[in-house]
């Protein structure tokens, strides 16, 4: 097939550091081409890819914000939909934005939502505009949230198992690795850490709008020794980071969408303990490879359950359900439905 694969330009496709719609886009360009598809990327200009390359925004505008960031990312938009006849079908990863120029060409173009509907009401409202636009969802979760939609299928995200270490022996810490933002639980993992005496290692990405937040709540909780921040990690700070936790905490305050950091973790022999919200209980299974639960209390107690769990069974659940193969696959299939106007 001639796919065309439309990434966001917040960041580089792969991205450096954070980046998850990125980096979902990059691992499916990359499937494609493995398996001998044509693939265009539509992404910044440093893009790394064995695809086909196509860009007119040079750095990712969460690198190098532009006056007029909304022109560069419909300029982005545009140069895509320009070659759309060049295609059997154009992917898009890029939020609901594109689907009006999707209305103009007769190139077939799937989106994958990516939690956008899910999470922010604009968004949703837009989506629901054209319900007859074919989407992917990436949870069962996220499709449940916003029924309405023409669901070609449900494809979870997956992960490059070799970039992440199996380790069968639990750390001593907890770890959070997320973006900092309250809707993240990040002062609810410190609360945490301070009701069972662990040490907790924060990673985070703390985007602009959410500088303050991070100076006048967290930072002062952090004291260097209990609580540590080492700042927004990359790949192989993740690897090392998750490989080394007791377990990952995800305490999120907002429904998840899929939440590429518990396959990471799981991946790595590290299990997680999460609310239960969103897609949280289909990624983790509750008392083999992590626990789901509802309040601080049930998070404390499941803290020193953690030691006891299989780190092999994270490893093989991700294994499973959770590899880039298994994603492509997916999208193969998702693809050929939309072809055949099935």
């Amino acid at each position: 097939m001639r796919i065309g694969i439309l990434a966001p330009v917040t960041w580089r496709t792969p991205p450096r550091r954070y980046g998850p719609w990125e980096q979902v886009a990059s691992h499916l360009a990359e499937g494609l081409v493995a398996r001998g598809h044509q693939v265009t990327l539509f992404a910044t200009g440093d893009s790394v890819t064995r695809a086909q390359l196509e860009w007119v925004v040079p750095r990712p505008l969460g690198e190098s914000p532009p006056d007029d960031p909304d022109l560069d990312q419909f300029l982005h938009m545009v140069h895509a939909f320009r070659q759309a006849g060049r295609f059997d079908l154009i992917h898009n990863h890029l939020n609901w934005q594109p689907l009006l120029f999707a209305e103009l060409v007769a190139t077939p173009v799937v989106t994958t939502l990516h939690g956008a509907a899910m999470l922010e009401p604009a968004s949703r409202r837009a989506f629901l505009r054209f319900p007859h636009r074919p989407c992917v969802a990436i949870s069962q979760a996220e499709r449940d949230a916003v029924p309405g939609l023409d669901y070609v299928a449900t494809v979870p995200n997956g992960i490059e198992l070799e970039r992440f270490t199996f380790r069968d022996r639990p750390g001593e810490y907890l770890l959070f690795l997320a973006r900092m933002h309250p809707a993240k639980g990040p002062d609810l993992a410190i609360e945490v850490a301070r009701r069972t005496g662990r040490r907790l290692v924060m990673a985070a990405h703390i985007p602009p709008d959410q500088e303050a937040y991070f100076e006048q709540e967290i930072r002062p909780l952090i004291d260097g020794e209990q609580i540590r921040f080492v700042g927004e990690a990359g790949p192989a700070a993740r690897d090392r980071l998750m490989g080394g936790a007791l377990a990952l905490l995800h305490l999120v305050r907002q429904p998840e969408p899929f939440g590429l950091t518990l396959a990471e973790a799981q991946a790595c022999g590290t299990p997680v303990i999460g609310f239960d919200r969103g897609s949280v209980r289909e990624v983790v299974a509750h008392g083999e490879t992590g626990f789901v639960v509802e309040t601080l209390e049930r998070v404390c107690s499941a803290v020193e359950q953690a030691v006891r769990l299989s780190r092999a069974a994270c490893r093989q659940r991700v294994e499973r359900f959770y590899t880039v193969d298994r994603m492509v696959e997916g999208y193969l299939a998702a693809y050929e439905r939309v072809l055949s106007g099935g």
